[in-house]
This record gives C-alpha cells, structure tokens and sequence, in this order.
C-alpha cells in the first residue's frame, strides 16, 4: 500500500513570505487522516511546522503516521526549509514515541497548574510597576527576546519587527493594558525581580505568565518561587482557576521549580533539522 499527501485547498501565502496548506493523509488514494503544513510566522521560510497531524482510528497503529510524517518533511524540504518544529500533546504518548523515533527533540515546555480558590501568600511585597520604571523594563524585554530570535536563525530586520509586533500586540498600553499584571517584588528594601501575567494565549490554561525574571545577584535565594506564588494569586484573583507558562528544556533550574509548585506538562514543543 502507498501512503501518500494529497493536498486539500490552495496554499495561503502571507505578504512576509509564510506558507499555509492543509493534506489529506491517502492510502492508496483513500483518506485515512489530515495534517497541515506551514512555515513559522516568526522564524520564516527556513523553519516549518507540522500541525494537527492525525490518522483516523480504523488506520492506526499501522505506520501510517510515520510515513506521513516523512512525506510532509519532504514537502518542507521543497519549500526551502531546514528545520521542522511541532507540538504535541502531553496526553499524546503514542505521537511523542513516534517523535522520538523519528529524531525530534524537545526544545520547550509548556506547563499548566490548576490553582487553588486560595494559593499561598508570596513570601515578600509585588509592588505594581510604576510608569516610569516600564520603558526600561521594556526595553530590556525587548532586547532579550530579539536576540533569542536572532540567536534561533531569525534575520535581525525580522527579528525586530517581529518582536515589536508582539509586543504592541500583548501591552497596547503598557502597564495599564487591561487584563495585565506587572509586578515588582521588593525584599529588604530593594527591588529583586519583576513579573509580567496576563491573558493565556493558548486554551490549556486561562493565565499566563509572560515573564518572570530575577535581577542578578539576588538569585539562588528563592525569589523566583516567591515570584511564582505571587503570581498564583494574581492569577486567581482575576478569576482564572489554570495558570500557564513555557520553559525551555535546558533551562534545568526554571523547569525544577516550576516541577516543585505542581505544574505538569502540557504540550512539548519538538525540533528536527531537515538535512
């Protein structure tokens, strides 16, 4: 039997050069499942997804994800691509095995935690951010994310652009954008690390939490689980029950805290260079 893609609507290109077409995964020209190829609005045409890929359930555990998995690596390498990124369920072990097999790694984690109708009280003072203090918070945002993009292969012009893009997009206006908390902590008279929560960007949870940052030379003294728990609090006074966050993998220190307060993974984000 051939396990082929056949394409199901014309492909949708944006003016930035992002590529979008849906496939019907065929057997012999029959349809046994779909998958949706694209390339990452962020990253450009060198980096391509693998979205939503399914087989329908009379078809599975028969290699048909396999070959159509490959199939679709080889409809991104025609596109230019030279990496492939996916998202997979936590709850989806069979398609995490099948990643694995395939040479997918994880590159970061999404986690939720469903909260409390009371979390802990923070062990320290979350101040508001004032105004004058959110420009350079902001800009160093803003910096550091630019270079992570830069650093993932991004061109720095679309780096820039992307990243302002994002950023008018999530703080219209700025520490007064509705919905959003910005947070100092404040321990013994100085302040010692920030946090940025707001609306989920994604439905496994209904908060976010942006950014948690402590400043240098106040680290390794437990300011981030205080952090954390404040912004727990945060998060469930505005009524929001699930809190949510993204961590990259390597970053062993962040991802054992937030493993300590009870987030569990919710969605891995994989990564395979296409050679």
């Amino acid at each position: 039997m051939t396990t082929t893609l056949r394409p199901t609507a014309p492909e949708r290109r944006t003016a930035d050069g992002a590529r979008r077409r849906p496939y019907d995964i065929c057997v012999n020209g029959r349809p046994v499942g779909e998958v949706l190829l694209a390339t990452d609005e962020r990253s450009g045409p060198a980096t391509g997804r693998l979205e939503n890929l399914t087989v329908h359930e009379p078809d599975r555990r028969r290699g048909r994800a396999t070959v159509a998995a490959l199939a679709a690596e080889e409809v991104l390498r025609g596109w230019g691509c030279s990496r492939v990124e996916a998202g997979v369920p936590a709850s989806a072990g069979p398609a995490l095995r099948l990643a694995a097999a395939l040479g997918y790694t994880e590159r970061s984690r999404g986690m939720v935690k469903d909260l409390p109708p009371s979390p802990p009280a923070a062990d320290g003072v979350l101040r508001p951010m004032t105004a004058a203090e959110y420009p350079a918070w902001l800009e160093t945002c803003r910096t550091e994310y630019v270079r992570l993009w830069i650093a993932e292969g991004v061109p720095p012009e679309r780096a820039e652009r992307g990243v302002g893009r994002q950023y008018a997009a999530l703080l219209p206006d700025g520490p007064e954008t509705a919905g959003v908390a910005l947070r100092v902590l404040v321990h013994g008279g100085a302040d010692v690390g920030t946090l940025w929560l707001g609306p989920s960007p994604v439905p496994e949870c209904e908060g976010w939490v942006y950014r948690v940052e402590v400043a240098a030379g106040h680290r390794g003294r437990g300011h981030g689980r205080t952090l954390m728990r404040g912004a727990e609090r945060e998060c469930a006074a505005a009524g929001w029950r699930t809190l949510g966050l993204n961590v990259f993998t390597d970053n062993v220190p962040a991802l054992r805290l937030y493993e300590s307060l009870g987030y569990r993974p919710a969605v891995h984000h994989l990564r395979k260079p296409l050679l």
